[in-house]
C-alpha cells in the first residue's frame, strides 16, 4: 500500500473542514447555524494537524496508550516554543471549541484555520530542512 504525504494528507483535511464549514454549515451573518457541521470541521481540522505533527515531531503512539494533548506539548516544547503556543491554541480552537463545543461563531473557525495553516507549514518547513 502506497504511503500518503503527511503535509499533503493534512491539507486534504483542512479542505474538506472548509468545504463543510462553506457548504455545510450554513453561515449566516457572523455565526454558523448547524453546530453538527463545525464539529465535523474541527475534528477533521485537528486530525490533520496530527498528522502533520506526527510526521514533523516523530510523535508515535505508544503500546497500550492513545496519543493525547501532552504528547504532543512536550515534542513542541523540545523544538520550539512558539509551535507549542499554537499546538495549545489549535488544540483549545479546533477540537475543544468546535468539535466539542461545536461553537458557531465564525471567528472562532476563521482563527483554527489561520493555526493549523501555521502548523502545517512548520511540519512542512521542518521536514524540508531535514531532507536538505
Amino acid at each position: 500500500m502506497e504511503q500518503k504525504d503527511p503535509i499533503l494528507e493534512a491539507r486534504r483535511y483542512l479542505d474538506n473542514a472548509k468545504e463543510i464549514l462553506r457548504d455545510k454549515a450554513i453561515k449566516e451573518d457572523n455565526f454558523y447555524q448547524d453546530s453538527k457541521y463545525v464539529k465535523l470541521a474541527g475534528h477533521a481540522m485537528w486530525t490533520g494537524c496530527m498528522i502533520a505533527l506526527d510526521y514533523a515531531l516523530g510523535i508515535k503512539k505508544q503500546r497500550g496508550k492513545r496519543k493525547d494533548i501532552d504528547d504532543y506539548k512536550e515534542a513542541a516544547a523540545k523544538v520550539d516554543k512558539k509551535l507549542l503556543s499554537y499546538v495549545v491554541s489549535g488544540y483549545n480552537t479546533m477540537h475543544l471549541f468546535m468539535g466539542y463545543d461545536g461553537e458557531k461563531k465564525v471567528g472562532i473557525a476563521r482563527e483554527g484555520i489561520e493555526t493549523m495553516n501555521y502548523i502545517i507549514d512548520w511540519c512542512e518547513h521542518r521536514m524540508q530542512g531535514a531532507a536538505a
